[in-house]
């Protein structure tokens, strides 16, 4: 929402104090939580087989599989022409408490709040209906990204994360196991939200756990699909696209999933060192190699001409695809896009800090500071209230 924009959220910072706000369960509780430039995929798309885990094709067309059954939840909503909110509340077995509900929702405000200050200022801006959806995104999000980052990650199984899985699972059937969880049953229960996105978030943490390099960008672009990309798909149903719109549902939700990949890369590239420390190295192994570098130099953490020319091939990809995301921001429900502009123009300036830093992301850590965090909120609105643009 990284990171969240919902889109954008950074997820791996301020993990320790979160988990304080998350409710213990317990035996007696009721069952009832980094797209190359311009990529364009042809017609044949639609004819590739619903198998996403064919090793034959790229992870660009597993993941379009995924934008294609999120759309067209989208399309049939639209021929609707409004959602029913109404109705959905009094079809809800498991949510009949409103005072309960309204305080999971407000719960949800205060994480996000907390931990994404300039992204939830922008989604005052929405509607109440809208706001709270996103709030409630945002926080099962973040929850999952502290099950493999946060203080307790070192007992994180596999077990663990199938259980958080099987949770996912009955939240949607309308089950949930807490209040952050009821929120978000609610919210799905309300809009065209599949839940493949938040499946794939999970498959995403389950990489961290078992896997630390990554051989080629093929590779690395599923996994930044997997914890960041997905973020997209779950919250554009929430935000809407803009009724005055011209652009494919399709193309609305590429550029959603390419803000993703781009958020996701800025994420890698400023945490090389921080990574490096914990034995992870989240760049193509092969790109690696062709540019005379290896894992060695990554822990020896030096800067050299071959890894300044490394890491300016690796700005310049999070550059293209932060370009094809901006495309797509126009697009969205006019309530709904400075949050996501704002965020979104934070972001890219820490591809600038890197550069600033002399490509020195092992030692220093590059940020945005306030000045400029403010100077980009008035930039975000002007370009919130220009309206459409020619996405097809």
């Amino acid at each position: 929402m990284a990171g969240v924009l919902l889109w954008v959220i950074s997820p791996k910072e301020n993990a320790t104090a979160l988990l304080s706000l998350i409710p213990r369960s317990g035996g007696k509780q009721k069952r009832s939580s980094r797209l190359c430039s311009r990529i364009k995929f042809s017609t044949k798309v639609s004819a590739i087989s619903s198998a996403v885990a064919n090793p034959a094709r790229s992870s660009e067309e597993k993941v379009y599989e995924v934008v294609l059954k999120q759309a067209a939840l989208v399309k049939e909503q639209r021929k609707k022409k409004a959602l029913d909110l109404e109705r959905a509340a009094e079809n809800s077995d498991a949510l009949t408490d409103w005072d309960l509900l309204n305080e999971a929702y407000d719960r949800c405000g205060e994480v996000c709040a907390e931990y994404a200050k300039t992204f939830y200022l922008g989604t005052l801006l929405m509607t109440p209906e809208r706001r709270r959806a996103v709030w409630a995104i945002y926080v099962w999000c973040r929850r999952t990204d502290e099950l493999v980052d946060g203080p307790n990650a070192s007992h994180i199984t596999p077990r663990a994360l199938d259980r958080w899985e099987k949770r996912l699972d009955d939240l949607y059937e309308g089950r949930p196991y807490d209040m952050f969880d009821a929120a978000l049953s609610d919210t799905v229960s309300k809009y065209p939200v599949d839940i493949q996105p938040f499946k794939d978030m999970v498959e995403g943490m389950r990489l961290d756990l078992r896997k630390s390099r990554y051989n080629t960008f093929d590779e690395l672009y599923l996994y930044c699909y997997y914890v960041a990309g997905t973020v997209g798909l779950m919250s554009v149903p929430v935000m809407g696209i803009a009724p005055e719109s011209k652009a494919t549902t399709e193309s609305v939700y590429n550029a959603a999933l390419a803000l993703g990949i781009a958020n996701q890369l800025t994420n890698i590239l400023r945490d090389v060192g921080e990574d490096a420390r914990r034995g992870r190295i989240y760049l193509p192994q092969d790109e690696l190699a062709r540019a005379g570098l290896s894992d060695e130099d990554i822990f020896r953490g030096q800067v050299t001409d071959k890894w300044r020319s490394f890491m300016k091939d690796q700005i310049k990809r999070a550059r293209m695809f932060f370009d094809e995301a901006e495309k797509g921001v126009s697009e969205l429900n006019a309530a709904s896009r400075w949050p996501v502009w704002a965020s979104l123009l934070l972001y890219r300036q820490i591809l600038d800090a890197i550069e600033a830093n002399d490509y020195n992301n092992f030692t220093k850590r590059a940020y945005v500071g306030k000045a400029k965090k403010f100077a980009s909120l008035p930039v975000a609105y002007g370009r919130a209230l220009l309206g459409t643009s020619k996405l097809s």
